[in-house]
């Protein structure tokens, strides 16, 4: 059956990428960045289509809980695979920081950077200063900020141990941090293989989970967290234990 899904999702995800991922990177720059529709600038609305689109073309069928509020925020997720990109680009206009492999990935890549993603190559000190940077001019500027604390990609189950590095803009800033809870379902259990498995590529999985059976993505937005006069490892614990809170228990209501 997975070579079968694969005969038909194929054709649209090469659609969606020569043609909707190419209109999608255009309404990013002006004049078209500037137009609004229904109070909404419409780069803001075509990424919402375009990280939309590609889910359900892997199967994915998105539950959100609660919507994540306009104006300037630290947003932070756990992070279970690749596609939580797109999967958080649908839910709501956010400019990610990542690590700097994902500017190479096809396709991500290409939106990431048109989305004015800010890409970090870990264990560098310089490059963990710019983002830094970055991140707390666009926040001062009325811009929100989406990272993934747990430092990327890792094996196991579970919410892992948020660092706290990148909550200092949030302190910084005084903006508010906004937990979301990230998790894919299926036949009412947690579905582990959406991540990277031991020795796998980002082709390899790529291709896998396009074969894949459909699969719930929930997104669970979670109460705000006020940063002030807290330091950056306590913000980090406190939205960790959130997120991980949820996460348990959204497994356990499904």
């Amino acid at each position: 059956m997975g070579y079968l899904r694969l005969l038909y999702r194929l054709p649209l995800l090469l659609l969606h990428i020569f043609v909707g991922t190419p209109l999608t990177v255009l309404c990013h720059y002006r004049p078209l960045s500037d137009f609004r529709f229904g109070g909404r600038r419409l780069e803001e609305r075509t990424a919402k289509w375009w990280g939309r689109n590609l889910c359900r073309i892997f199967g994915l069928r998105l539950e959100v809980s609660g919507a994540v509020p306009p104006g300037p925020q630290l947003v932070v997720a756990n992070h279970i695979s690749w596609i939580d990109i797109p999967l958080l680009f649908s839910v709501a206009p956010l400019s990610f920081v990542s690590k700097a492999e994902i500017e190479q990935w096809p396709v991500i890549g290409f939106v990431a950077k048109a989305g004015n993603t800010v890409f970090h190559r870990r264990g560098s000190h310089d490059s963990a200063h710019g983002v830094a940077a970055v991140m707390k001019e666009r926040l001062e500027e009325g811009g929100n900020v989406a990272i993934f604390p747990e430092g990327g990609i890792l094996a196991g189950p579970g919410v892992k141990r948020f660092h706290g590095r990148l909550f200092a803009a949030a302190i910084e800033t005084g903006v508010p941090v906004q937990p979301l809870m990230l998790r894919y379902v299926r036949n009412g259990q947690h579905e582990h293989d959406m991540t990277f498995l031991p020795g796998e590529h980002f082709v390899g999985n790529f291709f896998r989970l396009l074969r894949q059976p459909a699969c719930k993505a929930q997104v669970a937005v979670l109460d705000r967290i006020d940063p002030r006069g807290k330091q950056r490892r306590l913000l980090a614990n406190e939205a960790g234990n959130a997120v991980r809170e949820a996460f348990d228990r959204e497994l356990r209501d499904a």
